[in-house]
């Protein structure tokens, strides 16, 4: 038995190795590619570095725009994140208590959920229409979408752990005398906490790194961008300055591997949670 399992386990770590190795290459380029000057990288582009050269990151830093750019991610980030904890959760809650009642929740969690298998591109055209005629080609614009596009996975993962929460727990505050509106407060939204951690961090990743939506709404002046946009305007015509783009990359990767790094556990009890029934 044992030589039989032999070749599964060879075959298993191989392809763990490899996928190890295709998830961490691109960062060693990233890491080394920032802390080489254009020569060293002229050079042996894949090498270590032979000095730690600081100037790409001086460089990026002393861009008059820079600070824009970090305050401007941050701004979106903040408040979008926290329009979708705010509402998904109380949107899920009230889907998931009226779902087998009433039709029209239904049809609502049918529309949000269908939303997730619409492609972006189909959308793209019609959503710069209309923020362009509604005067939301800004920042309040960007996190009124993130918003809208969060609401699809968003809902689907919460109406299925709002589902697992037994409903003796409300019924027992609502003979105590609470309403809906303090059970869900006190009660309901404290129990869901792996939950929310998990929507607020995978959220956090995708607003933090997403390009596209910025690139269609944030158009209008560079003190408007936010970090993606200022990375990809390294590209020229003709070159692209491989040292700076990857030190301004590093800026914006290291806080959310950070974060994904501490929050992770949440990340996973959030996702088991409610899977099986009790």
């Amino acid at each position: 038995m044992k030589t039989k399992k032999l070749p599964i386990k060879i075959v298993t770590y191989a392809v763990f190795i490899a996928v190890v190795i295709v998830i961490l290459f691109p960062i060693y380029v990233t890491v080394i590619t920032a802390f080489k000057s254009p020569e060293q990288s002229a050079g042996n582009f894949f090498s270590l570095p032979t000095s730690l050269y600081l100037e790409n990151f001086k460089e990026v830093m002393s861009d008059e725009n820079f600070g824009y750019y970090v305050v401007n991610s941050l701004f979106v980030a903040i408040f979008s994140v926290g329009l979708t904890t705010l509402m998904i959760p109380m949107v899920s809650f009230s889907i998931a208590r009226n779902k087998e009642r009433k039709r029209y929740y239904q049809f609502l969690y049918a529309f949000f959920v269908a939303a997730i298998f619409c492609p972006f591109t189909v959308l793209m055209v019609p959503v710069a229409q209309l923020c362009g005629k509604l005067g939301l080609m800004n920042q309040g614009g960007l996190i009124l979408l993130y918003a809208a596009f969060a609401l699809g996975q968003g809902v689907f993962l919460f109406t299925g752990y709002f589902k697992s929460i037994p409903l003796e727990l409300e019924e027992a505050s609502k003979i105590d005398g609470c309403t809906l509106m303090r059970t869900y407060w006190r009660i309901v939204f404290p129990l869901a906490k792996p939950m929310t951690a998990t929507l607020a961090i995978l959220n956090t990743l995708w607003i933090w790194n997403d390009f596209q939506l910025p690139l269609i709404i944030l158009n209008k002046s560079a003190k408007m961008w936010t970090l993606p946009i200022y990375q990809y305007n390294f590209k020229s015509a003709y070159t692209f300055n491989y040292n700076l783009a990857f030190a301004s990359f590093l800026f914006s990767i290291v806080p959310m591997m950070l974060i994904y790094a501490f929050f992770q556990k949440y990340i996973i009890q959030g996702l088991t949670a409610g899977a099986v029934k009790s």
